[in-house]
């Protein structure tokens, strides 16, 4: 596998994610991802630190330049809590769990971003509001209530499929009320 190759088409992702989504300072982007799957094989069953470490470096220096905050879903053998760091679950007033992820429990990225985030935490839960699925590992649960996806050129990274999504508020009212001409402000 061509780890450089993995590490671009992660940033040209999240940059383009980014770029459509037009999040203020301080917002959460999250990231879920198999490594198993972007090596062609069935999600859980091939976790590879090499190929965490390449999507790490495409993503993680992206989102820290953008003033955001990055957060990466575990596996469902950690019931898919969330690795980020206490900056984030403090200002974002995030439960934080005790647990420690890694290869087995918590996949490869988590792994990765505990050992490479300043202070790390585990929170139980997140309401992201723009997100990377690099895999199909399921992030919807920790968007935002109204996900919107986001199409760009990019449909995979490696072997696995990449969905991308932003959020926005939700419309409320009926036939009478009025909406910002861009509601995901």
């Amino acid at each position: 596998m061509d780890l450089a190759r993995i590490t671009a088409d992660v940033t040209t992702a999240v940059e383009g994610l980014l770029a459509v989504a037009k999040l203020k300072a301080g917002k959460i982007v999250l990231v879920g991802c198999s490594t198993s799957e972007i090596l062609g094989h069935k999600i859980g069953s091939a976790s590879n630190l090499e190929v965490a470490q390449a999507v790490w470096n495409g993503i993680y220096q992206v989102v820290r330049e953008k003033k955001l905050y990055l957060a990466v879903q575990c596996c469902e053998h950690l019931n898919r809590v969330l690795v980020t760091e206490e900056e984030c679950a403090e200002k974002h007033n995030l439960e934080i769990v005790s647990v420690v992820p890694h290869v087995k429990a918590g996949g490869a990225l988590a792994t990765v971003a505990m050992a490479e985030f300043a202070r790390p935490v585990v929170v139980e839960a997140i309401k992201a509001d723009a997100g990377l699925d690099i895999g199909d590992t399921l992030i919807g649960m920790h968007l935002r209530r109204v996900a919107v996806p986001v199409r760009l050129g990019i449909k995979q990274i490696g072997n696995a499929h990449l969905t991308l999504a932003r959020t926005r508020p939700p419309l409320v009212g009926g036939e009478r009320a009025r909406y910002p001409v861009d509601p995901g402000k």
